[in-house]
């Protein structure tokens, strides 16, 4: 198997590259705008997608199967006059112009990590998100990554190129970045956090498991043009999480109760209502298809994904 991967240099492609360079794939080329600072075993090829767009074609010549990471992910603070556009012009032509590209030049297998933002922003209690749901995108990103989507289905339908995509949930690890790296923060610092009262459920997904999940899904003749949700398996209350996060740090957990009316009105005031948002509501996702079509199951749990988030 000759493997192309763009997004080489991200928290998920570096450990992707780590995990196949332990494993019999060994022939993996890596389009990415940074050089890794990483050092392998196995030698293998970076290609600058800015500046090598001739060499980038001979490799796909040679490749087989391709791994889409690359994409313009959240912007905090977004000063672009067309956000949309920024994030359709990356996420949507990129992905689809890429796509093409590996059609024309004989690869097999595309692998697409989307986002669970297609389906939406939030669940109610106990009533996950299936791959089957009627897509439901609210932000930019979200929009973009939709329509890459309905783009690769359509290519894989023009050309016979198997087309596979899946979304995660909130992924967390050893060097994630964003809410999770927040909240990890405050949780080491033993700040008193308000939200004992918080009655949720979360889905999350460790890096090691959804790196072992792209690895199946390069490997699995089922995969082949199917949509998958992926996720630990296990979902959590914030409670829980800052608990168990607490526990992989030896350190106390200390929960205040606060009624959860009163912390969407303070978060509001404070221009901070999508991160209460996130602490506070729901937000499932059902992986049965992935273990009934793949017969996969996450490798790590979730206990022992904190505590490799942690260390």
């Amino acid at each position: 198997m000759k493997t192309l991967l763009t997004g080489g240099s991200g928290f998920i492609g570096s450990n992707l590259t780590q995990r196949i360079h332990g494993t019999q794939h060994c022939d993996l080329k890596i389009v990415s705008r940074f050089q890794l600072q990483q050092c392998f075993k196995h030698p293998f090829e970076i290609i600058d997608s800015k500046k090598n767009e001739p060499k980038l074609n001979a490799t796909f010549a040679n490749s087989t199967h391709v791994v889409h990471l690359a994409a313009r992910v959240h912007v905090m603070r977004d000063h672009s006059q067309d956000p949309l556009m920024e994030f359709r012009r990356v996420n949507t032509d990129g992905t689809l112009n890429l796509a093409r590209q590996a059609a024309a030049s004989g690869v097999r297998r595309f692998i697409y990590l989307s986002s669970i933002k297609v389906n939406g922003e939030a669940t109610h209690y106990g009533c996950p998100f299936t791959p089957n749901d009627l897509a439901a995108p609210q932000d930019p990103y979200g929009i973009s990554k939709h329509e890459a989507e309905v783009g690769l289905r359509e290519i894989a339908h023009e050309t016979g190129m198997e087309v596979v995509i899946i979304r995660p949930t909130l992924v967390y690890g050893a060097g994630a970045k964003g809410n999770f790296k927040s909240l990890m923060k405050l949780v080491a610092r033993g700040l008193p956090l308000p939200l004992a009262s918080i009655d949720n459920r979360r889905s999350l997904v460790g890096i090691d498991n959804l790196v072992d999940f792209i690895i199946t899904c390069l490997e699995h003749p089922a995969a082949a043009n199917e949509t998958f949700l992926v996720s630990d398996g296990e979902d959590l209350s914030t409670p829980d999480l800052i608990r168990r996060m607490a526990r992989a740090m030896n350190r106390p957990a200390r929960l205040l109760p606060v009624p959860k009316s009163v912390l969407m009105a303070a978060a509001a005031m404070l221009g901070k209502r999508d991160i209460a948002l996130r602490l506070c509501g729901s937000l499932q996702v059902d992986i049965s298809k992935a273990r009934a079509l793949l017969g996969w199951n996450p490798p790590v749990s979730v206990d022992e994904g904190l505590r490799r988030a942690v260390k």
